[in-house]
């Protein structure tokens, strides 16, 4: 593999450097760097990050190759700057045993666009009934640590005990859906105001909230790891913050989407905008966004769910939920977090790099833009504003809520450990 100089890259925002990339590694950070015969890429003003982790990814293989496969899914994470995801258990048959989630990571290892690590379901089917093969599935090539009956909450407290008592052993962490189901029974939106003039089944905060003060408190008591997924309300923040403050060990995430939209957009009936949990009010959005910036927060995850064209462009209620997210997650987070001051971009690296690679154990990822270290780099065009076309999606599908909406930033540059996966905004 040739060397690669990027030069005058911001990196992680600060003072242009001079990054030198030699195979696999980093080989120098500097300012005057030059290495005969290596490859330049003219990073001038442009924002060099570690290479993204996506905490929270449906890539849909097996069973729903229709809407995602590991292929186009890892195509559509290096377009967005991502060097790794975490690929969640709901696919068909469920990644609910180490042959399962061995056929995922091999896929991941096969088409090589970006590492893929499965993430085991919690219980055997999602059913929520008996726990899945926890410890084989950790034991297996893949190496499993994260575990998640994500579209579904584990909602039996008993069951939810076990589950933390059990990854404990091996330092694993559950991630949880926090969704009580008995609230949410034909739930098609946030309740609140806007649900009750549309007169659709409203998805209350306090569903939300619930199951997650509960986990926070097994977790308290079997002293083992939970982390929230898609946390969505003020509430769920105001919680967290406190387990946080008690010394609990709960880490959280937030999706883009949930940072930006609202539940007013529910008012054109679109299905693109009906989303698991619910876009809520702009009182959350920020909430939500003063939470990731004081680090109540811990973590930007895209949530990435997507669906053939047949399943949203139908009535509402018949409609599935979810949005596609790993292309737009970083324009996004700039849109929200760094155009408004509330993040800089060190702090973005910290959010959607350094901190998701720390809770899922992403070896090799979230490290440190210096020499010796892994070349697992993206490069940003902060400057670029424009408008979001889902027909140059790399994704199979095109469930956008962006769709036309200009947001600022393009991902130019990503790379595998030393090798470009995408080069001037074109995968390779």
């Amino acid at each position: 593999m040739s060397k690669i100089l990027i030069r005058g890259a911001k990196v992680l925002g600060g003072e242009p450097q001079d990054v030198l990339i030699d195979g696999s590694a980093i080989e120098a950070v500097g300012t005057g760097i030059s290495a005969e015969g290596a490859e330049v890429v003219d990073a001038a003003g442009k924002v060099l990050l570690p290479g993204l982790v996506d905490l929270h990814t449906h890539l849909r293989e097996p069973g729903r190759e229709d809407s995602e496969t590991v292929l186009t899914g890892t195509r559509a994470a290096a377009s967005g700057g991502y060097t790794a995801v975490f690929a969640m258990a709901n696919t068909f048959p469920v990644a609910d045993t180490a042959g399962v989630v061995e056929q995922v990571y091999r896929l991941g290892q096969q088409h090589g666009y970006c590492d893929v690590q499965p993430i085991g379901a919690v219980t055997v089917g999602l059913e929520g009934r008996k726990l899945a093969e926890l410890g084989a599935m950790h034991e297996s090539a893949a190496g499993v640590t994260v575990f998640s009956d994500d579209g579904k909450c584990v909602d039996d407290a008993v069951i939810m005990r076990r589950a933390l008592e059990y990854v404990k052993a091996f330092g694993g962490v559950v991630a949880q859906h926090a969704q009580e189901p008995r609230l949410t029974e034909g739930a098609q939106m946030n309740e609140g105001v806007v649900s009750a003039e549309l007169g659709l089944g409203g998805w209350p905060a306090v569903a939300e909230e619930s199951i997650i003060a509960r986990d926070v408190l097994l977790a308290e008591h079997v002293g083992s790891r939970v982390h929230i997924c898609h946390l969505s309300t003020a509430g769920s923040v105001e919680i967290v913050r406190w387990a946080k403050s008690r010394g609990i060990d709960v880490t959280a995430e937030v999706t883009p989407h949930h940072l930006l939209l609202t539940d007013e957009l529910v008012r054109s009936y679109n299905p693109v905008y009906k989303v698991n949990p619910p876009l809520r009010t702009q009182r959350d959005v920020l909430a939500l966004r003063e939470a990731l910036a004081d680090g109540t927060i811990d973590i930007v995850a895209t949530d990435h769910a997507p669906h053939p064209h047949e399943d949203k462009d139908c009535e509402w209620a018949a409609a599935a939920m979810g949005m596609v997210g790993l292309e737009t997650a970083l324009s996004v987070v700039q849109e929200t977090m760094v155009d408004t001051g509330l993040l800089d971009w060190a702090g973005v690296a910290e959010r959607m790099s350094f901190k998701p690679a720390e809770i899922g154990q992403a070896r090799g990822h979230g490290r440190p833009v210096s020499a010796g270290e892994p070349a697992n780099l993206m490069l940003v065009d902060t400057e670029y504003r424009g408008s979001v076309d889902p027909a140059g999606f790399a994704s199979r599908s095109r469930n956008t809520p962006y769709e036309g909406r200009e947001l600022p930033g393009r991902v130019t540059h990503t790379w595998l450990r030393g090798k470009a996966t995408l080069v001037d905004g074109k995968l390779t």
